[in-house]
């Protein structure tokens, strides 16, 4: 299948009433291209693999509506089939009559044609097996090799959760999780994604895990990917909530409960965090945070050692630093 792309220049501010008004039209499913920052909101939602701050915001928007081609080469908007002048006329109309009463920016529209993508799927063809030190990481669409049969194999999709292994905040923890594990850690995953942490845990001996999320995607994930590496369904619960504000989640999840808590998550997620995740770990606990650009490093260490833990090491991969505390015996 393919689609008409109608791509309108704007401004950020004008965003939302483009939208609004050319979904009355028939034009539906805008895809947004902004500098914006996040909102904390947004941020408190990726809990891992982050990627550093973005470009400063210009205010310059890219608003994208896809159209559907019919076989014919028409297209299609509301059911109905029409073509591309019609669409372009009717887009622009709307455009300037939004001008007589506020700022729009540019409004100038290009059109270009693109094939049908897998959005959820696209992505796979760039992740392939990879080491982290002596451990194997498989995506699960690829097979394993003759030659590496026999070793230590993580076999890991993803899904729509986050969580590759990619990321060196990943590496940084999973080496850190090796360190401090032993045959009885119960440990707890905060933003746990595709479950890769705690179930690397698992597979390196850890008694038990608890992950938490606040992405229900990472369920499905996590599920599919504590199957393909034969992880009892009772070794590792998973729970969606807030553990940082919301009181019921912190208790299902349990108080001094956690030989290990793991949190990859982003720094400005980790300052609030600490201070209540303390609770969660036994006295002699140990603290693995990542998720820190090298730029947070300080905020970080100043939010563990207000909250009472010592910092037993601090490690370092390209621009991403990971914190260890302890909590005091």
């Amino acid at each position: 299948m393919k689609w008409t792309k109608f791509r309108i220049k704007t401004i950020t501010d004008a965003e939302d009433i483009i939208i609004s008004t050319l979904y009355d039209t028939g034009l539906e499913g805008a895809q947004i291209e902004d500098k914006v920052p996040l909102t904390a909101l947004e941020k408190e939602q990726m809990f891992v693999d982050i990627l550093p701050e973005g470009p400063e915001d210009d205010g310059i928007a890219y608003l994208s509506f896809f159209v559907e081609q019919r076989e014919d080469g028409s297209l299609e908007v509301g059911g109905m089939p029409t073509d591309e002048e019609t669409i372009l006329a009717r887009i622009r109309q709307e455009l300037e009559e939004l001008r007589s009463f506020m700022e729009i920016g540019e409004g100038s529209i290009s059109v270009s044609e693109t094939e049908d993508i897998d959005w959820i799927n696209n992505w796979k063809q760039y992740f392939h097996q990879f080491y982290i030190d002596d451990l194997l990481v498989i995506p699960s669409w690829e097979e394993v090799r003759e030659e590496d049969r026999g070793k230590k194999i993580l076999h890991i999709d993803p899904g729509t959760a986050f969580g590759t292994g990619m990321h060196e905040t990943t590496q940084l923890c999973i080496r850190q999780i090796r360190k401090y594990l032993t045959a009885e850690t119960e440990l707890l995953d905060v933003g746990t994604g595709s479950g890769i942490l705690a179930i690397l845990a698992l597979m390196y001996g850890a008694k038990h895990a608890v992950g938490t999320d606040l992405d229900p995607c990472a369920v499905e994930a996590v599920a599919q990917n504590r199957e393909a590496n034969g992880i009892a369904e009772e070794s590792f619960r998973m729970m969606i909530g807030n553990i940082i504000t919301d009181q019921e989640v912190q208790a299902q999840v349990g108080y001094e409960c956690y030989d290990i808590v793991v949190a990859n998550i982003l720094a400005d997620v980790l300052i609030p965090l600490t201070p209540v995740i303390i609770h969660q770990m036994k006295k002699g606990g140990v603290y693995i945070t990542s998720g820190i650009i090298d730029t947070k490093e300080q905020a970080v260490r100043e939010a563990v050692e207000a909250a009472g833990l010592k910092i037993l090491e601090v490690t370092y991969q390209g621009e991403w630093v990971s914190i260890t505390a302890q909590k005091p015996a």
